[in-house]
């Protein structure tokens, strides 16, 4: 059994997490962290987590870029591994990440989506063979018209794991709307979509001669970083410290 401290337990994401692991045996949450009560969780709730002193294996965080210092604090004074979900932290803050990383495990990852990190080693090796035999690497994301970020951090990561096994001299074209020449055959193509309710769709296109191959991912809600989430949490429970991503966890 997996003692997870939710924290940002009131949030979107803790209020999901909170419902699936009341359906997983192996895992239990049995403290949450937030300031805004809702009066209604099966578990003790603190308003803050220095406030909590409940034992526990490991902490998933969903919560906001203000409230993680004080939690990487406090994962490294009691030693409790860290699933980092919270975006938007700043260069002080990464830097303060990786340095508790050298004290307990941590986590952290630009999608917690299962699905996403599985697509993340396909394109390394699609990129390994079809890069240098002359296809063009697109990649287009659609996200709801409330994601003030473009393009959008799964995006960049897709990116950013096809070029890990590209030379040099392949970069990002981020728009082409003020530019009027021919496509470079080192470009990776980042476009990004903005509409309605969309929670998230990747598509990565290698375009060859007279032949496209497409990979495709589409989040139909937000419950698969949940689930993402709570398997990183049992994956990381017991490691000593390091720095670890959902690479780690998908094997």
């Amino acid at each position: 059994m997996t003692n997870i401290i939710m924290h940002g337990c009131n949030g979107r994401m803790g209020r999901v997490i909170s419902e699936l692991v009341e359906k997983d045996s192996q895992a239990k949450i049995v403290a949450g962290i937030d300031p805004f009560s809702a009066g209604s969780n099966a578990y003790p709730v603190y308003q803050s987590i220095n406030e909590c002193n409940v034992p526990a294996d490991v902490v998933i965080d969903f919560s906001n870029a203000s409230a993680v210092d004080a939690l990487v604090d406090y994962c490294v004074e009691r030693k409790i591994p860290l699933v980092l979900c919270t975006t938007g932290l700043s260069n002080d803050q990464l830097l303060k990440v990786n340095e508790a990383s050298s004290k307990v495990a941590v986590l952290r990852s630009a999608n917690m989506s299962l699905g996403i990190n599985t697509l993340l080693k396909l394109l390394k090796d699609a990129a390994k063979v079809l890069a240098p035999a002359g296809f063009d690497i697109e990649i287009v994301e659609k996200h709801h018209n409330l994601k003030l970020d473009a393009p959008s951090g799964t995006a960049i990561a897709l990116a950013d794991a096809i070029k890990e096994e590209l030379d040099d001299s392949y970069y990002y074209v981020y728009d082409r709307s003020q530019e009027r020449k021919m496509r470079e055959p080192k470009e990776i193509g980042i476009s990004a979509v903005r509409g309605g309710t969309i929670v998230g769709e990747h598509e990565v296109l290698f375009a060859g001669i007279d032949e496209v191959i497409e990979f495709k991912h589409t989040a139909y809600s937000k419950s698969i970083f949940a689930k993402g989430a709570i398997e990183a949490a049992k994956f990381l429970a017991g490691k000593g410290p390091g720095f670890y991503t959902m690479q780690d966890v998908i094997g």
